[in-house]
């Protein structure tokens, strides 16, 4: 029986918003801590006299630990419930994101850094997991892609923010700024519940880390899964941490200036991941994903070509609308591979491990235009688009409006 026809509309749509706000909120908050983190390298490197190795591994770090914290909280939400264990990633994450402004040194911070991620791991697929169960199949690609619009909440606002805040109370006071995720925390425990299709799902023996390869079907979803989480976050964090600095070197960008080109560039995402939604519930997974693989392919060759500013502006909203227009995405098409016993430590375990890739695409990609040239470095990431989609097509099938089991 299809739960969401189980009741009348009126009496489910308040907690299906709550469900949607919660899990968007949690995920805004990650979106602000690493889009300041990455504006603020440069103020914390000088400050405690980090080299340029060091600064890149704090960012690299948070998304190693956000792998750690993927596979725990993930396989807890699929045994505990969804709600309580993504209060928990919240407060993790305030409470040491808040530490990080009393860090003495490299290490402390590193590792206060590490921790934040674990929580900042446990979120993405709690969050996505409860909102594609508790809305109506129809609706379940846009839903996904509303809660990806909660990560470029928080990116604009630290876009917006550090500039205005940075100069006034430090890159300390930005992270002690961290500690107020811990008040969403409590209204999140308060007025959320667990969805009706995980209340009823039935009783499984066993990790659901094995479900991720209960056969060879399901272990090649997996894998493919695997590889688009990986050029997803590579091109991401390829694109939104390294090109801030990029644009300050090389044209000479001040911090407002590399804010501002922020801002226009995650607009386009935002209306990306809104024009995904659509897609994708409208003309199947596979389609949508297949044209923004093949958007972000073409956009970011052209916009390695781009000298103008204006062009660069209005270009980075273009890359912006197709890199990362398919972020929501993901939380539609892994609710649909994956059983509900499984669900939250698939959308953790696959798209935390794309993150932990993802958090060398700043490197490679710097190191590759500092020997080779940036636009070496930007058709590298062409190339791995190349190979999503030929994932996308050999390993993932299409289960657009698939009963949640």
């Amino acid at each position: 029986m299809n739960v969401f026809h189980a009741e009348p509309i009126g009496g489910t749509v308040s907690r299906e918003a709550k469900a949607l706000l919660g899990s968007a909120v949690g995920y805004a908050m990650d979106g602000f801590d690493l889009l300041i983190l990455g504006f603020m390298l440069r103020a914390i490197s000088a400050d405690l006299g980090l080299t340029a190795a060091q600064a890149a591994s704090l960012v690299t770090a948070t998304l190693i630990g956000s792998v750690i914290g993927g596979i725990g909280f993930g396989m807890l939400a699929d045994r505990l419930g969804r709600v309580r264990v993504l209060t928990w990633t919240i407060v993790l994450f305030a409470v040491f994101t808040g530490l990080c402004a009393v860090a003495r040194g490299y290490w402390d911070l590193l590792a206060y850094r590490t921790i934040a991620g674990m929580g900042l791991g446990g979120e993405f697929g709690i969050g996505m997991a409860l909102a594609a169960e508790a809305w109506p199949a129809a609706k379940r690609a846009r839903v996904s892609s509303y809660v990806g619009l909660g990560w470029q909440g928080g990116v604009l606002a630290a876009a917006l923010l550090t500039p205005l805040l940075l100069p006034l109370i430090g890159w300390r006071g930005m992270f002690a700024i961290g500690l107020l995720p811990a008040l969403a925390a409590y209204f999140i425990r308060r007025e959320l519940h667990e969805p009706e299709v995980f209340i009823a799902r039935p009783r499984r023996a066993g990790s659901p880390l094995r479900l991720l390869v209960a056969d060879p079907a399901t272990a090649r979803v997996s894998l493919g899964m695997v590889v688009l989480c990986s050029v997803q976050n590579f091109g991401y964090y390829g694109v939104m941490i390294w090109l801030p600095n990029y644009l300050s070197t090389r044209f000479h960008f001040g911090l407002t200036q590399s804010a501002a080109w922020t801002a226009v560039t995650v607009l386009g995402m935002a209306i990306g991941i809104t024009a995904f939604g659509q897609a994708a519930d409208r003309l199947g997974r596979k389609p949508a994903f297949a044209a923004w693989m093949l958007g972000a392919g073409v956009m970011v060759v052209v916009y390695a070509r781009l000298t103008d500013p204006a062009a660069l502006l209005f270009g980075g909203a273009a890359m912006g609308f197709f890199v990362n227009g398919m972020l929501g995405g993901y939380g539609a098409l892994m609710s649909e591979l994956y059983p509900t016993a499984a669900r939250a430590t698939a959308q953790n375990v696959l798209f935390n491990l794309g993150r932990a890739v993802g958090g060398f695409g700043p490197l490679v990609v710097g190191a590759v235009s500092a020997s080779l040239g940036f636009e070496t470095a930007i058709t590298l990431l062409a190339v791995l688009y190349g190979l999503d989609l030929l994932a996308l097509w050999l390993l993932i099938p299409e289960r657009r409006g698939a009963a949640l089991t």
